[in-house]
């Protein structure tokens, strides 16, 4: 993933306020408003815990009527966290691709864009785009971020044809990885049949 998303003399490098339709923090959501049906909502905390690089699906749910000045996120938009609990993960981002319209808890900055969603993720999640959004960062008990750091993040963005395939080849790559019966779990199953076919042969005498 870095190598192919690394910095190319060919690709344009942007910062993300030069994409952004518009970026905004979300609104505080408490752990007791969490129900189990309701508007669809992510909190800050779930960024880091229960998604990866996009999602499509809310773990949670809120009565939108008990939210505060209730800011909402839709199909494409990325999520970052600012606030975590240390200076390597801070501001990790995932991109929306659902289809319901979901609440962002506080601690959240919504990046709307007319990018590919799934290319931003990718390249958010780089060790270049990592290292820049630790900068500056002090270690301590809670690690905070915020939208003017977030903004001047600079990214190589191609053609939105090139961000497709780039992001559907990360896709096939990451299902590869993860599946339990290809990719790399079957490959250490593999290895360790070779192990132990190797072991009884050494050992029958």
């Amino acid at each position: 993933r870095d190598h192919m998303l690394s910095a190319d003399t060919t690709i344009p490098q942007v910062r993300l306020k030069d994409i952004a339709t518009n970026i905004f923090r979300g609104s505080g959501i408490t752990r007791e408003q969490v129900t189990v049906e309701g508007t669809p909502c992510v909190r800050y905390g779930e960024i880091y815990t229960t998604y990866n690089t996009w999602f499509d699906t809310c773990v949670s749910h809120t009565d939108a009527e008990t939210v505060q000045s209730p800011k909402y996120f839709e199909y494409g938009d990325i999520l970052f966290a600012i606030t975590g609990e240390s200076v390597e993960d801070i501001a990790k981002s995932v991109a929306y691709v659902g289809h319901e319209k979901c609440l962002a808890g506080g601690d959240i900055v919504v990046l709307k864009h007319k990018q590919n969603p799934k290319y931003l993720a990718y390249v958010l999640s780089t060790y270049e785009a990592r290292q820049q959004k630790s900068k500056g960062k002090i270690k301590s008990k809670v690690v905070h971020s915020n939208v003017p750091s977030i903004e001047n993040i600079l990214i190589p963005l191609p053609p939105l044809e090139t961000q497709e395939r780039f992001a559907n080849a990360l896709d096939n790559f990451d299902v590869v990885c993860s599946d339990l019966k290809i990719g790399l779990p079957a490959e250490i199953e593999a290895r360790k049949k070779q192990y132990e076919f190797y072991r009884d042969t050494l050992l029958t005498f």
